[in-house]
């Protein structure tokens, strides 16, 4: 079973996996939702981040122990370690923030220094607003930096786009550093499409197009634990470990440096 997608602590799991896996105990599991910005999802307690969560991502807690909180993110089922202090009650969440991030404010002014920073998909229960400023548990958040949850973009290279420049993160989910899985997750979570965490599980999406096929803006290109965006015939977009950031690169010439470079030929093409 793929841990990443298991829902077993090695000690307690969910109810669901009875009989799946041997465990000290079975639970229904507690909804809560991620309480801070942005959080690391670890393989085990203060280990490697996997990935990262926002704000108001929904979870299902399933264990707790040394201070740490063993969850399942429901966007996408990835199963990892927060923080105790990372997970609070689940949220009822009425808008997300659509924009590459944003500031939340103690005052709707301008002039206000900022008490903290959002990422892009942080989600949020907006208590009151107007064309300028929507007021939150906390503070107050630029309104047009808002959609409401179901008011999705429609073109996922366009979310794509608006993280150009951004550094490479190895696990990273937002502007502050992001990955090739990440930046993919990202564009299509956006567009109100189910996307996995990984470029491995990212493969199963859509239908495999044939090599030589002709590729349109939105198809992925996969090779061997990377994934990039096709922006058009000629070029696509993808955080890479070469220039370290979030760009444009020529089709061509990327899969010709991915293979002078030894990460090998195309493994797959998607159309999802």
């Amino acid at each position: 079973m793929d841990r990443r997608l298991t829902a077993f602590s090695g000690r307690v799991a969910l109810e669901s996996l009875r009989g799946q896996v041997v465990a000290e105990a079975f639970v229904p599991g507690v909804a809560g939702a991620v309480a801070v910005p942005l959080a690391d999802l670890c393989d085990r307690p203060g280990g490697a981040r996997d990935r990262q969560v926002m704000q108001g991502d929904a979870l299902l807690v399933v264990d707790r122990q040394d201070g740490a909180v063993f969850v399942r993110m429901e966007k996408d089922g990835y199963c990892g370690w927060l923080a105790e202090a990372e997970v609070g009650p689940a949220v009822a969440a009425t808008h997300w923030v659509a924009s590459a991030g944003t500031h939340i404010y103690p005052a709707p002014r301008v002039q206000a220094r900022a008490q903290g920073v959002l990422p892009h998909g942080a989600r949020l229960a907006v208590l009151e607003a107007d064309a300028k400023w929507a007021r939150v548990e906390g503070g107050f958040v630029p309104a047009p930096h808002l959609r409401a949850v179901g008011d999705w973009f429609a073109d996922p290279v366009g979310v794509a786009e608006m993280f150009l420049g951004t550094p490479y993160l190895w696990g990273g989910n937002s502007r502050e550093g992001i990955d090739c899985s990440g930046l993919v997750q990202a564009a299509w979570l956006a567009c109100g499409r189910a996307c996995p965490g990984d470029s491995d599980l990212q493969q199963e999406l859509g239908a495999a197009l044939p090599e030589g096929a002709a590729l349109r803006r939105g198809d992925l290109i996969f090779w061997k634990g990377h994934v990039a965006l096709v922006v058009d015939g000629a070029r696509l977009i993808h955080a890479n470990g070469h220039s370290m950031d979030v760009r444009h690169e020529e089709i061509a010439a990327a899969i010709a440096r991915i293979a002078a470079q030894g990460g090998g030929p195309v493994t797959a093409r998607r159309r999802v």
